[in-house]
């Protein structure tokens, strides 16, 4: 979907066809936006009033489409809230087209820069950092494997310049769980790939306790098995000893870790993801399409990037589905669409399940207006294949990945997947942040970038105000993603040490 909006001091108005806008700052009563439009209450920054008036019943159009239906008559100059709208139906997936507006890619924008800094790897996409990744293969070990990262990042990491961290990636899988059930093989598949991650450089150790269901042999090569490689907690006399032979392997890998040096690569070595989380109704309007032009950048200059999100998604997926470069892929879209569906309908639930308290405070009034300004962080290159949960992509430009939307569930996909850099969008902020890869976080609001001024990378406010362009921002965020792949830069989330858990996506049984 082209992003043809309309910008003022006071609100936006995104198309010709639409009868809301969005306030861009408080607006008090009586404000005037046109000459024959005054504000009858005060507007607060991010919520939606009506440029004309509503019947009951009538849809109510944002983004140029329909983003509910009128539950009661809307006077022209009043705020519109979820109270107001009835959400549209579901977008069928039976009448779908595909391949039918796919940009060519040779039409995007020209990168500024094709190159950057990073750790070549002998399959794959290149690192971004150079870690020391240690994986449990079950949640009992944890406790121990989290003790000796203190130990291995105090005692060892000194005496390897050249590694940038140890990474520990434990998860709430393993056991306690139905190992051969239907949908089993996403968490597995998510963590098999994991430890593969570009960051590892294909090293690796995975710590398991003895006795759980998830063995090694269902995340690793027979020959990959081996005591370099693995070890069972429960083959050790007592803490101390299970805390020395994790310590040996850890040496032993850093030793091999150490020699790996960056160097410079075309883009077509880097994957990154994009993602959004703690959205407002601007960040549709600012953050979002930046990143969108960032990622066409970047598809340009041969990279590949991940949008994901599947119910943040959904309402938009006509769109979605045009700009698939063919048939085959617009199925593979679709049945991800109709898998997640199936999925959330098994539980009671609908897609407009998905928007938060927050969401809707910052002027999301459902997931109908939520997706269409996810979409944006996709920008406008061809769709060229799309993924299931963790997946890894064998092609390279712009893929749909499909994730659940929490934040906590999406990153982990995506790392799963491979992504060496993750770039966040949020309107209400978060410290959301991953220890396999770097997280660039983006706001859509200046005031949320004052508040958090050493916690947000980047603003795309400017784009209310009217003091830069989309494509200003856009390139802003492109040039910050090199820098930091290439290590040139710390995102706030790294120097902190703000790392979420790892909440692999399970729909399988837990017994």
């Amino acid at each position: 979907m082209q992003n043809s909006k309309k910008l003022c001091s006071l609100a936006v108005i995104l198309t010709e066809r639409d009868n809301v806008a969005v306030a861009a700052a408080d607006l008090p009563a009586g404000t005037q936006i046109f000459e024959e439009l005054f504000l009858r209450e005060a507007i607060p920054q991010a919520q939606k009033f009506s440029l004309q008036e509503i019947r009951k019943g009538e849809p109510v159009i944002r983004y140029g489409v329909t983003i509910g239906y009128a539950t009661q008559d809307i006077c022209a100059g009043v705020q519109v809230t979820q109270f107001m709208l009835r959400v549209p139906p579901t977008p069928s997936l039976e009448s779908l087209r595909y391949a039918v507006n796919v940009r060519p890619t040779e039409e995007l924008p020209l990168p500024p820069v094709t190159t950057w800094e990073g750790y070549p790897n002998r399959e794959g996409p290149a690192g971004t950092r150079n870690l020391l990744g240690i994986i449990t293969s079950v949640q009992c070990v944890a406790g121990v494997v989290r003790r000796v990262e203190e130990r291995i990042r105090r005692d060892l990491l000194p005496k390897y310049p050249g590694v940038d961290d140890v990474c520990v990636i434990t998860h709430s899988y393993g056991c306690g769980v139905a190992i051969k059930a239907r949908e089993a093989y996403i968490p597995i598949r998510a963590i098999r790939n994991i430890i593969r991650h570009p960051n590892f450089g294909g090293e690796f150790i995975l710590i398991g306790l003895g006795c759980e269901k998830l063995t090694f042999d269902m995340l690793l090569e027979p020959e990959e098995i081996t005591s370099e490689n693995c070890l069972y907690l429960q083959d050790c006399e007592g803490h101390e000893a299970a805390e020395k032979a994790i310590m040996e392997l850890a040496e032993q890998k850093l030793r091999i870790l150490n020699k790996r040096k960056r160097q410079t690569l075309p883009l077509s070595q880097l994957l990154i993801g994009m993602q959004c989380g703690g959205s407002d109704s601007l960040s549709g309007v600012s953050a979002n399409p930046a990143a969108g032009y960032a990622s066409d950048l970047l598809v340009r200059g041969g990279a590949t990037v991940l949008f994901s999100e599947v119910t943040e998604v959904r309402d938009g997926v006509q769109f979605l589905a045009e700009r698939c470069v063919s048939e085959e892929v617009g199925h593979k879209l679709a049945e991800q669409m109709k898998w997640y569906d199936d999925y959330l309908e098994a539980g009671g639930v609908d897609r407009d399940a998905n928007p938060t308290p927050g969401n809707k405070k910052g002027g999301l009034a459902n997931i109908a207006e939520k997706a269409m300004g996810s979409i944006a962080k996709s920008g406008t290159a061809p769709i060229i294949d799309v993924l299931e949960p963790a997946e890894k992509p064998e092609k390279r430009g712009l893929i749909y990945a499909a994730t659940p939307a929490s934040d906590i569930v999406c990153g982990p996909s995506q790392a799963a997947s491979g992504i060496g850099l993750q770039v966040f969008m949020t309107g209400r902020g978060t410290p959301y942040g991953l220890n396999v890869c770097p997280v660039i976080k983006i706001c859509s609001r200046n005031e949320m970038k004052k508040r958090w001024f050493d916690m947000i990378d980047i603003s795309a406010g400017d784009i209310l105000t009217g003091k830069k362009t989309i494509e200003e921002v856009g390139t802003e965020i492109f040039r910050e993603i090199l820098e930091v792949a290439s290590g040139r830069k710390i995102p706030y989330s790294d120097q902190y040490g703000y790392h979420n858990d790892m909440c692999f996506f399970n729909p399988a049984p837990i017994t």
